[in-house]
């Protein structure tokens, strides 16, 4: 008699991929996939959400439980599908988010075919040839930086704040050796621009230093570090007696696209070993999640322009490149393919210059007596993570593959282009002003007025005039009214997503600047689009105007907000 529990298995067989081919079973996998897929393009209309916006009830979810029998295949499904409604669908040319894009059907394939068969790049043993593909990106990569293919490694990681706290670590051990197995003894600071992401503050504070031991120098109007001022603050670092364990050169920061200028960091930092005789060199990263892709420019030929892109599109890309092309004088630096690489989430690489440097946060063997046996690909000795997918190298493979050189120029110089004609609708307004116009990303910020105010000057007046705090404060709540205007009638299939930023800086009296930021990362965007975000501003200040006249209360002020990077 055939045990209950063994009918149960025999069942449950039909939910997993066959181990070996069978026709009928491998066609059912397949046709439960389209059946998801088609179910998802059901909820697809003109507005960049899948389905209806649902609100979000966590109480009722805290409430779900396990039930006692198996759920029908078909029936899990269309719950997982249901779960996707009201989300943003990030290749519409409505959608100008942040910096998320669109997937492309290679990206994709990577990623599914390693959630099938969950190869683990601990090592060769369990990864087999997905691990060259970590290998092959890597080498891929070093070379569009500059860096020496046969020198650097890189490693895949759970994210652009992973890549930020491998650094961390490495240079942490550079500064104060042993502390990776004794612990941190002494004193140990990083240093960075106040622009750069706050992983900075996350990643000190999980490692035991702090958040307290990140000095965040002041940036320039342009969202660049002010290099004159790292040099005195890390010079005092050190007159205190604090190590410095890295030092962060932000290319391409996330609400603006500021570029630091890595050589001169590079020279400060070479200047005070020699002025301190520094037993250590200060680690310096390059935190390039979003500037990375840019190298593919390194070779190109803006005088010729063989891609036949408009001249202020030519500037931009050449003004990035100026800066993108110092990357090779970091030690290490951090790619997100899941940003400006066009991969799903998550493929992040963390690639060292030089591959002795991971060796300093290597695990004793001693204490994985089971894993390692043979092969000569172990990067589980040195990785945060012992177990690793394969999705984020494996799709990463597939765009490189797939996009070329030319290919990426080719999408990056259409957002970046996109991106400028935004800048030029926006300069065109008497009620818009820019505030990253010096900076040559696919992200613009800005700021809305109301009727008569002179936008040519008043930027500058908000920014240093602390006369000027009231009339701030009052302008931050009219753009966040602004904003929650042009989301209601987005997620009805008008107008664009846009986001807000909070604090986009700083001013001199200490009140945060609040902006409105298109991020544009669709390959689907086009002028038409483009001018869809005018619009919406335009019919969003009549709103507000009409219901003041009236009355009326505009719509709420704090709506859902898309997520950030």
């Amino acid at each position: 008699m055939t045990a209950p529990y063994y009918k149960l298995v025999k069942s449950l067989r039909r939910a997993f991929p066959q181990p070996v081919s069978d026709r009928e079973h491998d066609a059912y996998f397949v046709f439960s996939i389209m059946r998801a897929l088609d179910q998802v393009d059901a909820m697809k209309s003109v507005s960049p959400v899948l389905g209806e916006p649902r609100e979000l009830d966590f109480e009722a979810a805290r409430q779900t439980r396990i039930a006692s029998e198996p759920m029908p295949l078909e029936s899990v499904t269309e719950q997982l599908v249901d779960h996707l409604s009201g989300a943003f669908v990030w290749g519409h040319p409505r959608a100008q988010i942040n910096v998320i894009p669109p997937p492309t059907i290679p990206g994709i394939i990577g990623s599914l075919l390693p959630s099938i068969y969950n190869p683990n790049l601990a090592s060769e043993e369990s990864s087999r040839l997905v691990a060259l593909s970590e290998v092959e990106v890597s080498a891929m990569a070093a070379d569009l930086v500059g860096y020496d293919p046969s020198e650097a490694q890189g490693v895949f990681t759970f994210g652009g704040t992973g890549t930020l706290l491998y650094a961390a670590r490495i240079g942490l051990e550079k500064a104060s050796p042993g502390s990776m197995k004794s612990g941190i003894r002494e004193p140990a600071v990083i240093v960075a621009s106040e622009c750069a992401h706050y992983a900075c503050r996350t990643i000190a504070g999980w490692m035991g230093l702090g958040e307290d031991s990140v000095i965040e120098v002041p940036s320039s109007p342009e969202n660049e570090v002010r290099t004159c001022l790292l040099e005195s603050m890390c010079r005092d670092a050190l007159k205190s007696g604090q190590k410095i364990a890295m030092i962060v050169a932000t290319m391409g920061t996330t609400d603006a696209f500021g570029l630091d200028d890595l050589a001169g960091i590079r020279d400060i930092r070479d200047r005070l070993v020699d002025e301190f005789s520094l037993d250590y060199v200060p680690h310096i990263h390059a935190d390039a999640v979003i500037g990375w892709a840019w190298s593919v420019f390194n070779d190109y030929d803006f005088d010729q322009n063989p891609q036949g892109f408009r001249p202020r599109t030519v500037r931009s890309l050449a003004g990035t490149q100026r800066r993108i092309s110092q990357l090779h004088l970091s030690d290490s630096l951090g790619i997100d393919f899941h940003k400006t690489g066009f991969t799903p989430y998550t493929s992040s690489l963390f690639l060292s210059k030089s591959g002795d440097d991971l060796s300093l946060i290597a695990r004793d063997s001693e204490a994985m007596p089971y894993l390692f046996k043979s092969g000569q690909y172990h990067p589980g000795k040195y990785t945060l993570e012992t177990s690793r997918s394969g999705a984020g190298p494996m799709a990463a493979l597939g765009n490189l593959l797939l996009l070329g050189r030319d290919g990426l120029q080719a999408l990056l110089g259409h957002l970046v282009t996109m991106a400028e004609s935004l800048s030029e609708h926006l300069e065109g307004h008497a009620a818009t002003t820019v505030l990253n116009s010096e900076n040559f990303g696919p992200v613009t910020l800005f700021r809305v007025y109301p009727d008569d105010v002179d936008t040519f000057t008043i930027s500058k007046r908000e920014m240093t005039d602390p006369a000027f705090r009231e009339t701030l404060q009052k302008h931050n709540d009219y753009n966040r009214r602004i904003f929650a205007e042009i989301q209601a009638e987005a997620l009805q299939g008008r107008g664009v997503v846009l986001s807000l930023t909070d604090c986009y800086r700083e001013t001199a009296y200490g009140e945060p600047i609040v902006a409105l930021k298109s991020y544009i990362m669709s390959p689907f965007s086009d002028e038409k689009y483009v001018a869809a975000v005018l619009e919406s501003v335009c019919k969003a200040r009549e709103t507000l105007k009409t219901n003041s006249q009236v009355g009326l209360p505009n719509s709420q002020a704090d709506p859902p907000r898309p997520p950030s990077a």
